[in-house]
């Protein structure tokens, strides 16, 4: 591995803890049941973001940009 594609990896895994708990603290913040699933079940909790868009923005972003960064490392 490239050391410009490992750091592209880093930084996306790096970007999508992050987001994970930015998404965390807001949905604790909503709801303590749907914090708890956030907590247990991560894939759930982008699902529930989506649905309450205007206060999980910038987790969303975070995550789409860590993806975008894990893809290009694939490259």
């Amino acid at each position: 591995m490239e050391p410009l594609e490992a750091t592209f990896w880093v930084f996306g895994w790096v970007l999508l803890a992050a987001s994970w708990v930015v998404l965390l603290i807001q949905s604790f913040k909503e709801d303590y049941a749907w914090g708890l699933s956030t907590l247990f079940l991560p894939p759930l909790s982008y699902l529930y973001a989506l649905f309450i868009w205007e206060k999980t923005r910038e987790a969303i972003m975070l995550a789409v940009l860590g993806w975008v960064c894990i893809f290009l490392s694939l490259g």
